[in-house]
């Protein structure tokens, strides 16, 4: 077990734990740093000790200052053989300049484009190589970058990361400068522009603040600004903004803290500190009165959301406000929920409190129901009758004990791994100076009373004014909750002063010579985490694994049935039964049950798959006796009430209309269609379609789960931290279920043969990308034979970062944020797929270079250098493979559902170390077919189709449904059945 402290917290003992006094903390740092300051490398200070006691939530760390500024956070864990490696450079959008939005997140991507040691693209392979996992991320206030690998790759990551911070600009390209902005630009039409919604974060945010405030403009940039950047403007940014003084580098996992320091003094040491960095002073929004906005978007379901102004980052009332949102819109029992959705008025309706550094705000979002007749100004309505329902109701104890175990319990979950963990330590020290932050956060939390949320709701929510968005479908502005009354300013300077300034470079003096990369220590040894493979009372297989770290216990009950089981014509049945199985049981509404989970601060999820269906438990160690009933509740007593049907019915549907606002969500029926044949069970969306949800009724609901329910429970999964016995007796409930094998028959569809090359097109009107995906058949899953060869056989072709299709498409010609290939293994069957989103005017091509890949690859194999890179990457990711209970249950779970052997994953890594190449290249070409290929397209028919044909290939028109167009009878009206 780790040095983590996790006081259990709960009722009157959470207000009265505390920390150390100030006092005696520092005292403790003090003779710390006195008793090893001779023994620190030179350049290298202890600023303080933390090692977690007296404090309920704690992470132990020591913090360091190098001469340059950098300021270095170590936490020692020795769990598991890896580290986790965080740099924080406190930069974010909000440090823009008006008119060069996006810089924050355009030199993210820059960062991976390699330094003067490190070649383009080799941060990715090394760190993969090494059986290792990065990334980075940029919000308004701050960039990280991270990399979780086996513990003896931690030099070589700190090599690579001191490489970009300190000789990072002298690699930089136009060429690459020009592909990695064509990369941003694929990223915002996936993730903005080509999605529901994506732009309504922006423009509230434009309506909000004023011009030229740091979070008036969105944190990926306006696309004008985009264009406008050059090379220089970035290097410009690198240069004011990421020196070590203005960066955290954060370390956690096992480590050896002196060599540790000895190599962040070697590789850290010599940068030169940047320019000095002030905080920026907070700023939140103000408003003299509510601003009306409204936005057309390609969506089915009109929307509103409405913000209100509220404090910062760390201020001491965000606790308080926090609670507030939680009891106005959180959950199922909430004000807003039983309002608005509880009554079918909305599909969804919420509260949420959003801090950032230097402003918060109160977020009220509701998506319209319109089957229940009532309009956008009817929402606005019920959120302000609900306001006003909160002060009149007030603030109740029980109130503050469900926020408080939630907290709790939240907390407690977000550090089961050491990326957790080093993460928190991160963001704590730059946002307030100090790793120890959290210890502070939580006492804050634990002491907010009902009188501070009364106060907090008062001073900054009833009755002030907001701003009020209405996102509504194209061309109907009619349907906005009032009339646009705000338009949004924006200035772009002329110049900024600085167009023609010297980029002065701050060179980098070594002793050492920085262009050869560390070698690794021996790699760590794994084990397995140890499995106990018994079974319940009942005959039920039970396979559980021990978790120290964290007092937490999670269980996941299995049974036997999915969308594979779904009658002719009911596609989505599964889906509609778990859902109706997370409302009302016939011993409580879904807001009591709800209100017992959140006392708890459990939580129960019932989720449907392909061939079963999980019920999963989540709770902290100490309450799991309370929570196992309301499992049992959960999978024994639903309600299945007319109510509850008809509501989760009609929401069911308008969401699935909506996913077809998506070139994904089309794309991905699409290819089930053209696959597995249109109505082969498997071939329709999770959800099903509207047509098929429509002819579901109430008594084919009860039908599914009296068939199923609790017969065919198939065994149970658990991670936990009591011992094996306590679980056993815990489980008891499921032990005395009454159970049988289910019979499965065998699906009566063949799966259509294809037969060279045929395109599918989709017409996705104004789409900004192209949803591409390419697909022949494959295998079924086979943990130990051909599939897992096969597996291996893809990796150098689709399977990783820097994978031959995703260098290809993304690196090489900027069509896409990203591409791959990748096997789907079922029990009967299998299916291989190349899947990308890519801008619509590059669609043709980006087909012509996959199908091209594919072609090279069935001809000539894997090289014996990507061979190599396969072997070590996959051979090294057994470090971080076991490290969490998600990841636990996961092994769990695939041995479970396939009846594996205990040690497959042990069975696994021999026959990767025994198999050569030769023998890879045959499985992975014998699997290939290229040139017999279904290729789904979905997109802008108009703007792409005649590309698209002069590839030369047959095409044949789907239309939303996954039918052929000519080909498909008339759909029935979907309100006859409801």
């Amino acid at each position: 077990m780790d040095r983590t402290k996790f006081a259990l917290i709960f009722a009157a003992a959470l207000l009265v734990a505390c920390g150390k006094d100030a006092g005696t903390t520092q005292s403790s740092a003090e003779t710390s740093a006195s008793a090893t300051a001779e023994t620190l490398p030179a350049g290298i200070t202890l600023v303080e000790t933390f090692d977690g006691e007296g404090a309920e939530i704690a992470i132990p760390y020591s913090k360091y200052k190098l001469a340059n500024g950098l300021t270095v956070v170590l936490h020692e864990d020795k769990s598991d053989p890896l580290v986790h490696v965080d740099v924080t450079y406190h930069v974010g959008s909000n440090r823009e300049d008006p008119g060069r939005s996006g810089f924050a997140h355009f030199f993210e991507h820059m960062m991976f484009q390699g330094s003067v040691n490190v070649a383009d693209e080799e941060h990715f392979r090394i760190i993969q190589e090494a059986g290792g996992t990065l990334n980075g991320t940029t919000n308004t206030d701050r960039t990280n970058y991270y990399e979780t690998v086996p513990a003896n790759q931690l030099e070589t990551v700190l090599w690579l990361e001191a490489d970009r911070m300190g000789v990072f600009l002298d690699a930089v390209t136009e060429e690459k400068f020009e592909v990695q902005r064509e990369t941003v630009k694929n990223e915002r039409g996936q993730r903005v522009d080509n999605r529901p919604y994506g732009r309504a974060l922006e423009t509230m945010y434009a309506a909000t603040y004023p011009d030229g405030h740091p979070y008036s403009w969105p944190v990926i940039g306006w696309m004008e600004d985009l264009n406008r950047a050059d090379l220089n403007d970035l290097k410009r940014f690198f240069l004011r903004w990421y020196g070590p003084n203005n960066a955290v580098l954060t370390i956690g996992g096992d480590v050896d803290k002196a060599k540790t320091l000895e190599w962040v003094a070697k590789y850290f040491g010599p940068i030169p500190a940047g320019p000095e960095v002030e905080n920026l002073p907070k700023q939140p929004a103000t408003l003299d009165k509510d601003r009306y906005v409204t936005l057309e978007d390609n969506i089915h379901l009109p929307a509103l959301a409405m913000m209100i102004p509220t404090v910062y980052r760390n201020h001491a009332d965000e606790p308080a406000l926090d609670a507030a949102a939680e009891i106005l819109g959180q959950g199922q029992d909430s004000m807003l929920y039983q309002r608005l959705v509880q009554t079918g008025r909305a599909v969804q309706a919420s509260v949420n409190h959003s801090c950032k550094e230097l402003a918060c705000e109160m977020w009220f979002i509701v998506i319209q129901n319109p089957a229940s007749g009532e309009s956008l100004a009817e929402m606005e309505q019920a959120v302000r009758d609900t306001l006003v329902e909160f002060a009149e109701r007030g603030v109740k104890e029980d109130d503050l004990l469900k926020f408080k175990a939630g907290y709790e319990s939240n907390r407690v979950f977000g550090l089961q791994s050491v990326a957790g963990k080093v993460s928190t330590l991160a963001a704590f020290e730059t946002f307030t100076g100090s790793p120890k932050g959290i210890d502070d956060e939580i006492n804050a939390y634990l002491a907010v009373e009902t009188d501070d949320v009364t106060r907090v709701f008062d001073q900054y929510i009833a009755a002030k004014p907001a701003v009020l968005l209405s996102i509504v479908p194209n061309g109907k502005p009619e349907l906005a909750a009032a009339e646009h009354n705000y338009e949004w300013k924006r200035t772009i300077p002329e110049s900024y002063g600085d167009d023609d300034e010297a980029l002065a470079l701050r060179p980098v003096k070594d002793s050492f010579d920085r262009s050869v990369q560390p070698t690794p220590g021996v790699n760590p040894q794994v084990e397995l985490p140890k499995i106990a493979d018994g079974k319940l009372k009942n005959g039920v297989r039970m396979l559980a694994v021990q978790n120290d770290e964290t007092p937490t216990v999670t269980v996941q009950a299995v049974f036997g049935v999915g969308q594979r089981d779904e009658p002719q014509g009911k596609a989505g049945l599964t889906s509609l039964m778990t859902s109706l199985m997370t409302e009302a049981t016939t011993e409580r509404s879904a807001a009591e049950f709800a209100e017992e989970l959140k006392r708890l601060g459990a939580s129960i999820s019932v989720s449907a798959g392909d061939y079963d269906t999980t019920v999963t438990l989540s709770v902290l160690a100490k309450h799991l006796d309370k929570a196992v009933p309301l499992m049992m509740e959960r999978i024994l007593k639903p309600a299945f009430t007319e109510e509850d049907f008809a509501r989760i019915k009609q929401q069911t549907i308008e969401g699935l209309q909506q996913a077809r606002k998506t070139p994904q969500g089309l794309a991905t029926r699409a290819v089930g269609a053209v696959m597995r044949g249109p109505e082969h069970p498997l071939s329709f969306p999770a959800g099903g379609l509207p047509g098929t949800v429509a002819s579901i009724t109430l008594d084919d609901v009860k039908a599914h789960y009296k068939a199923h329910f609790p017969a065919h429970f198939g065994g149970v999964t658990v991670s936990t931290s009591l011992p094996h016995e306590a679980i056993v007796k815990s489980l008891d409930g499921l032990a005395q279920l009454k159970v049988s094998e289910p019979v499965r028959p065998a699906i009566a569809m063949e799966t259509p043969e294809i037969k060279g090359r045929t395109v599918y097109l989709v017409n996705k009107d104004g789409a900004a990308q192209s949803s591409v995906r390419v697909a022949q058949h494959g295998l079924p899953y086979d943990a130990l034979g051909d599939y897992y060869l096969a597996y291996l056989g893809n990796f150098p072709l689709g399977g990783n970062f820097n994978s031959r299709i995703n260098l290809n498409l993304r690196e090489d010609k900027g069509y896409t944020y990203g591409a791959r290939t990748y096997l789907l293994g079922e029990p009967q069957e299998g299916m291989y797929m190349f899947s990308s989103e890519v801008k619509k005017e590059a669609t043709a091509d980006a087909l012509n270079e996959v199908l091209t890949e594919l072609e090279t690859f069935d001809r000539e194999g894997m090289t014996e250098t990507e061979f190599n890179y396969l072997r070590s990457a996959i051979g090294q990711q057994e470090a971080r493979s076991y490290e969490t209970p998600s990841a636990k249950l996961g092994l769990l779970n695939r041995i479970l559902r396939y009846d594996l052997p205990l040690d497959y994953r042990s069975q696994q890594n021999a026959i990767l170390q025994e198999t050569d190449r030769n023998k890879l290249n045959k499985v992975i070409t014998e699997l290939l077919t290229p040139k017999d290929m279904s290729i789904v397209v979905v997109g802008d028919a108009a703007n792409i189709r005649e590309s698209v044909e002069a590839l030369g290939m047959p095409i044949v028109e789907l239309d939303e449904d996954g039918y052929v167009i000519e080909d498909k009878e008339p759909a029935q009206p979907e309100a006859a059945s409801l």
